[in-house]
């Protein structure tokens, strides 16, 4: 049976735990669990029976680190290590019960590397890395793609898109999220639902992270969004580390009853990850016919995302219109020239006036906006998290930037013109991406407002069936001004009202249009701008700088009681004097400061406010007064949440980006750059090395001289580096709980060898209890902590 049809009436169960079954069959630390796979296929076999006796339905391939990147540097290809282990897992179905469901999913995992812009990995090299493995898995014959564990939302679509494009086999998809419900990247799971169920998965949901009752919160945020089969593996609680190995707190027992859980939330896939093992997977089996598939709920609501920040679309929701070049000669020469660090700036001045929602458009007949769409909304999202909207008339730039966008998008637009709606409806379902159409055909606009509803109506019934929901369909009835069609302006308006009642999609209008040549364009906008949300109207498109537009539609929400007590009213009125004259000072700003620069992320204004800095102030003053305060505060700003860690990166890239600058000159002051050497280094056994390099960029750009050693780092280079360097700090990094050991004889080489240097550890397995059994003097939970520990170490004041 397919398993697409199985699922939809039956509760599926995966296996569980790979990497500690392989450690009892004899896998060493450090040595590479896929090489074993390989080399020890009957082992493997053993591990597969063990779990298809326990009762699961899916055996994962050993496959979660087979691809090139990792594979490459050991001589080994990611063909035979994928056509070993489906080969081995198909033949250990072959040996057990065949009266259940059996399949194989080819298992992927994270690359390893971070993309751009966080990292250095390019989007498309991350898809042509996961499409190698994916045309492997076809070949060999897995019946399912997982995509798991992922920590970043941009990778999981690489891989998603990989699985799509290049096979037919149903394609699941989970991410992992810590205690406070965000992914290591700071994705959030109605992110991660509105993005990746967009892309056309059968299931979605979280793995790994934490143990069951701990996962409780975040998979009641899926399962409330999903509208595709929800898929739980979490772990065996959380692990203690005693003679430096991971022992995991929770039974069996125990774990089914999260299980149980899960499943009365809505999830219908089930298994375990790390500390489960058979045990876990027999008692969920056991108890699997008490369990019951609960029916997935018609979500009716609309979301659209960047990976941080989710705008559900359920009252008016502003979107800005500024970045548009039509008329704004100032806009248009900045994107001639590049200078993205413009646009980018009314990106953030819109989303400080209350824009929830960005429109993009680059159309000037002097760019090309195949190439400048992708690589415009890559810059604005490496600063902001406000979710976007992509306009263009031209289908390549659409789609480019659809694929390259990081989240949920709208696409502006579609209309009536068969030619248009042949070829932007699919691009849109294939993107998941929500769809504004116009309500315009081959003959113009209609003047009646029956005209445009009959309009409206084929868009909808066109984008239905390509399988666009009607939640995600925005009608534009078009505003046009009144200095010259006066009539027209109450048939936009009754159009909206017919558009909504009858066909029960939403409404999103450019507002500005209504007044173009009369004066008090304000005035104007403002009046038709009540008059429309009265009729309907859910996404105004306006300028969200121009407070009258805003007073209009925070007035609006009062009066209809989306603002529940008024409270959003006054908390933004109550002390508009004070505001405004906040904003006049602000006005009256030539330039912003380059502390304001590098909290903003502005890497071309901070190169040449710096340079002119030079000029009449020293270096260390620069360094010392400006740019470690403007880190300090982005830091405070990522410690509370208020940004995530996309923003922490492009400001310390930004730091980057000034230090380049007068670096020289401080070199040529003084042999004492530096303010200490650190050394940082991923222990012995473990290739993973994500967090360690954030903190280097944090430690380099706070003054301080980092020796990074790498990933897999053997312990006595790290002991010979620690002496011959007479470092006073290292930071020792583990993501899996294999190694945790390996960091523990790490630090105990260090302290027998008289190393006089403090150590600070760090990983997604760490927590400071932790740290303080393996004998580290710090536990770092992150990069912003790692530089308050070298402070601390180094003695330098905040």
């Amino acid at each position: 049976m397919d398993i697409r049809e199985y699922i939809r009436n039956n509760i599926l169960l995966f296996d569980g735990a790979m990497g500690t079954m392989l450690q009892k069959k004899g896998l060493k630390l450090g040595e590479n669990p896929e090489v074993f796979g390989l080399e020890n296929p009957e082992k493997l076999k053993d591990i597969h029976k063990e779990y298809l006796q326990a009762g699961s339905n899916v055996l994962t391939t050993n496959t979660f680190g087979a691809n090139e990147l990792k594979l490459d540097k050991i001589g080994y290809e990611v063909e035979e290590i994928i056509d070993n282990a489906i080969c081995v897992a198909k033949s250990a179905i072959k040996m057990v019960d065949q009266s259940i469901p059996r399949y194989v999913a080819l298992d992927i995992g994270p690359i390893g590397e971070m993309l751009e812009p966080m990292g250095t990995l390019s989007f498309d090299r991350a898809y042509e890395i996961f499409k190698r493995q994916v045309i492997q898995g076809v070949k060999s014959g897995a019946d399912i793609i997982i995509i798991e564990t992922m920590m970043d939302l941009y990778e999981a679509k690489a891989a998603v898109l990989a699985a799509k494009e290049n096979s037919n086999l149903p394609v699941f998809c989970t991410m992992t999220f810590d205690e406070n419900g965000r992914s290591f990247t700071g994705c959030m799971p109605e992110c991660m639902v509105a993005t990746i169920e967009g892309l056309g998965v059968d299931a979605i949901g979280v793995n790994c992270s934490l143990g069951p009752n701990l996962l409780l919160p975040i998979v009641k945020k899926i399962t409330e969004v999903a509208t595709k089969p929800v898929i739980v593996q979490a772990n065996a609680g959380l692990p203690d580390i005693i003679d430096g190995q991971a022992v995991y707190n929770l039974g069996a027992k125990e774990f089914y009853e999260g299980v149980r859980q899960f499943i009365d939330l809505g999830a219908s896939i089930v298994g375990g990850c790390c500390g489960t093992n058979p045990e876990f997977i027999k008692e969920i089996n056991n108890h699997k016919s008490e369990l019951k598939k609960m029916k997935i709920k018609k979500n009716k609501s609309c979301i659209v995302c960047s990976p941080s920040k989710f705008v559900n679309i359920n009252q008016p929701r502003v979107v800005g219109e500024r970045l548009n070049p039509t008329g704004r000669k100032l806009l248009q020469h900045s994107l001639k020239n590049g200078n993205l660090d413009y646009v980018i700036n009314l990106a953030l001045e819109q989303i400080n006036g209350g824009a929830e929602i960005l429109n993009i458009n680059v159309g000037l007949p002097d760019i090309d906006e195949k190439i400048m769409m992708p690589k415009l909304l890559k810059e604005i999202q490496s600063v902001i998290d406000t979710p976007l909207q992509i306009d263009s008339s031209n289908i390549d730039a659409l789609e480019q930037g659809l694929r390259y966008y990081n989240g949920r998008s709208i696409v502006n637009s579609v209309n009536g013109k068969e030619e248009l709606l042949e070829s932007v409806l699919p691009i849109a379902k294939k993107y998941g991406a929500c769809v504004v159409g116009l309500t315009l055909d081959e003959e113009g606009i209609p003047k009646t407002a029956e005209g445009r509803f009959n309009i409206a109506k084929k868009i909808v019934d066109r984008a239905n069936s390509y399988g666009i929901a009607k939640k995600d369909i925005f009608i534009d009835c078009l505003s046009l001004t009144v200095s010259a069609q006066q009539e027209e302006a109450s048939e936009t308006l009754k159009a909206i009202k017919m558009v909504k009642e009858k066909l029960g999609v939403k409404t999103i209008l450019g507002i500005s249009n209504i007044s173009f040549g009369l004066p008090n364009r304000n005035g104007l906008n403002s009046s038709f701008l009540m008059l429309a949300l009265g009729a309907g109207l859910d996404l105004p498109i306006i300028n969200p700088n121009e407070d009258i537009m805003m007073e209009a539609i925070n007035s609006f929400k009062v009066l209809n009681n989306i603002d529940k007590g008024c409270t959003n009213y006054i908390e933004k009125y109550n002390k508009s004097e004070n505001i405004k004259s906040v904003l006049l000072d602000n006005k009256n700003k030539k330039e912003q400061s380059l502390q304001q620069i590098v909290e903003r992320g502005l890497k071309e204004e901070a190169k040449y406010l710096t340079k002119k800095l030079l000029e009449k102030k020293n270096e260390n003053d620069i360094l010392d007064k400006i740019l470690i305060p403007a880190l300090d505060e982005v830091g405070k700003k990522y410690d509370r949440g208020d940004i995530f860690l996309p923003q922490l990166i492009q400001s310390a890239e930004t730091v980057k980006v000034s230090l380049n600058v007068i670096k020289e000159k401080l070199i040529n002051k003084s042999n004492n750059v530096y303010k200490g050497k650190i050394i940082v280094a991923t222990v012995k056994g473990d290739i993973h090395d994500i967090g360690k390099n954030i903190v280097k960029i944090m430690l380099e750009n706070y003054g301080y001289e980092v020796i990074d050693l790498g990933k897999d780092v053997p312990i006595e280079e790290v002991v010979n580096q620690a002496k011959s360097r007479k470092v006073k700090l290292v930071g020792l990094s583990a993501l899996m709980t294999t190694t945790v050991k390996s960091m523990k004889e790490t630090i105990e080489a260090l302290r027998d060898n008289n190393i006089d240097a403090k150590v600070f550890v760090g990983g997604a397995v760490l927590t400071e209890e932790y740290a303080k059994r393996v004998g580290a003097d710090y536990y770092s939970k992150d990069a912003r902590s790692a530089v308050e520990i070298a402070k601390l170490n180094f003695n330098v004041k905040k």
